[in-house]
């Protein structure tokens, strides 16, 4: 006798009420199934669904940002490397002061900053300066963190120090043409 003869036989000899207590037993076990297989995800998804869809829209428009910004970059007209040089060395005249010097270097079309606890607000607007008006970028950043200077005698300033770096970076300049 196979296994399914038994449970004919074993079904054949309950009682009608057994056998709706089995019935509506497996109904409920079926809808259980039913729950937690095929409706509970997909309303917890239609539920997540408006803030994903709010963040993905965030991140579209991040990305349509540095698309405008890239195509912004590539519409610049090309600078000749003498005129990138002088657009670098006003830059850092200008933004990073006598905490940084400029030096060049002859073949390889790059220039070397060397600055001296440089506050890191002016660093990053540098950077982004140098980008923007001398088409520089960095190619190499060898930068540590400067020592704090102690807070003065008798300051109450709540204020922790800035951060400041010293090191050099190499700025990769327009190709010559």
């Amino acid at each position: 006798m196979n296994f399914s003869e038994q449970l004919r036989a074993r079904w054949a000899a309950l009682e009608l009420r057994e056998r709706r207590m089995v019935a509506i037993a497996a109904a409920l076990v079926a809808l259980a199934l039913l729950w937690w297989i095929a409706l509970a995800p997909a309303l917890r998804t239609l539920a997540a669904a408006p803030a994903e869809h709010a963040q993905l829209d965030a991140q579209l428009q991040q990305m349509a940002l540095l698309q405008n910004r890239a195509k912004a970059l590539q519409a610049q007209p090309r600078l000749n490397r003498d005129d990138a040089l002088r657009a670098l060395e006003t830059s850092v005249r200008q933004s990073l002061g006598t905490n940084a010097q400029l030096m060049t270097a002859s073949g390889d079309g790059a220039a070397t900053i060397t600055m001296r606890a440089t506050p890191a607000e002016a660093v990053a607007q540098w950077l982004a300066q140098a980008r923007g008006n001398a088409h520089a970028v960095p190619r190499e950043a060898h930068l540590t963190r400067a020592a704090a200077a102690p807070p003065a005698a008798g300051s109450k300033d709540p204020q922790p120090a800035k951060v400041r770096w010293e090191g050099t970076l190499v700025m990769a300049l327009p190709a010559a043409r």
